[in-house]
C-alpha cells in the first residue's frame, strides 16, 4: 500500500496505538523511528529516540539523529499525548496547559520541524492522531478533548498551506481502542464504553494503525486536510 523505504517517525511510539502505528510501517518496510519519554519500545525493527514533544530542542535533536542516520523525515506520524482527566471546576490550569502542550503544541513542534525538508522535497505525509473526544466533546476532559480538536485544525491549516508542495496532512479520530491502558479499565465501564460505540466494540490498533498507513500511501495522494475516524460510527456526523 505504499512505497518501501521511506523515512517515519512516530512520535509516542513505545507502547498502546503508537507502537501499533510504528509497527505497521515497518511491516511495509519503511524506515521508522519512534520517540518514546520513559521506556523505549523492545522491537528491534524500530529506532527508539528518547524525546519531550514539550521541547523544542528535543523535537529538533530527534529530527536530527533521523535525518543523520536515514536522511529527511517522509512521513511524519503526530501521535504522542497524555491525559490529566478532570471535571471543569476542578482542573487546575497547569492540568489544561500541560495536556494542551503535549497534545496540540507538541504536534506543531514537530510539524514545523518536518516542514522545511518535506518543502525542499517537494513532497511529504503528516497524520495526527486526534480522537473522537475532539470532535464529540468528553466530560471530564475538556483539555483532552481541546487538545484533539485542536489538532484538526492545525492539520487543515497545514494542508491548505502546503498542498502546493505534494504535502498532505490529514488526521484519523479513534473512539475506543483495545490497548492495555483500556483493558485495565474495569469490565462495567468497558462493557458501558462499548456499549455507546454503534458496533458496539472497541477498535483495535491494527485498525487505526490501517487508517493510517493508508493516508501516507500513494493511493491516498489527493487526500489531505480530511479527518478519517475509526471509532466504530461513535462520532459520526461531526
Amino acid at each position: 500500500m505504499t512505497e518501501p523505504g521511506r523515512v517515519v517517525l512516530v512520535t509516542g511510539g513505545s507502547r498502546g496505538i503508537g507502537l501499533g502505528i510504528a509497527r505497521a510501517f515497518a511491516a511495509l518496510g519503511d524506515r521508522v523511528a519512534v520517540t518514546y519519554k520513559s521506556k523505549p519500545p523492545e522491537d528491534a525493527n524500530l529506532v527508539a529516540l528518547k524525546a519531550d514533544v514539550t521541547s523544542d530542542d528535543e523535537v529538533d535533536a530527534a529530527f536530527a539523529a533521523v535525518e543523520e542516520r536515514w536522511g529527511p523525515v517522509e512521513v511524519l506520524v503526530a501521535n504522542a499525548g497524555i491525559t490529566r482527566d478532570g471535571l471543569l471546576l476542578r482542573m487546575g490550569e497547569s492540568d489544561f496547559g500541560d495536556v494542551v502542550d503535549t497534545n496540540l503544541t507538541g504536534a506543531y513542534r514537530c510539524a514545523k520541524r518536518a516542514a522545511g525538508p518535506m518543502v525542499r522535497a517537494r513532497t511529504g505525509r503528516m497524520i495526527f492522531v486526534s480522537s473522537v473526544a475532539g470532535l464529540a466533546g468528553s466530560a471530564g476532559q475538556a483539555n483532552y478533548a481541546a487538545s484533539k480538536a485542536g489538532l484538526v485544525g492545525l492539520a487543515r491549516s497545514i494542508a491548505r498551506e502546503l498542498a502546493r508542495r505534494n504535502i498532505t496532512a490529514n488526521v484519523v479520530a479513534p473512539g475506543p481502542v483495545e490497548t492495555d491502558m483500556t483493558d485495565a479499565l474495569p469490565e462495567a465501564r468497558r462493557n458501558e464504553l462499548a456499549a455507546s460505540v454503534p458496533l458496539g466494540r472497541f477498535a483495535t490498533i491494527d485498525e487505526v494503525a490501517a487508517a493510517v498507513t493508508f493516508l501516507a500511501s500513494s493511493q491516498a495522494a489527493s487526500i489531505t486536510g480530511a479527518v478519517l475516524p475509526v471509532d466504530g460510527g461513535l462520532g459520526m456526523g461531526h
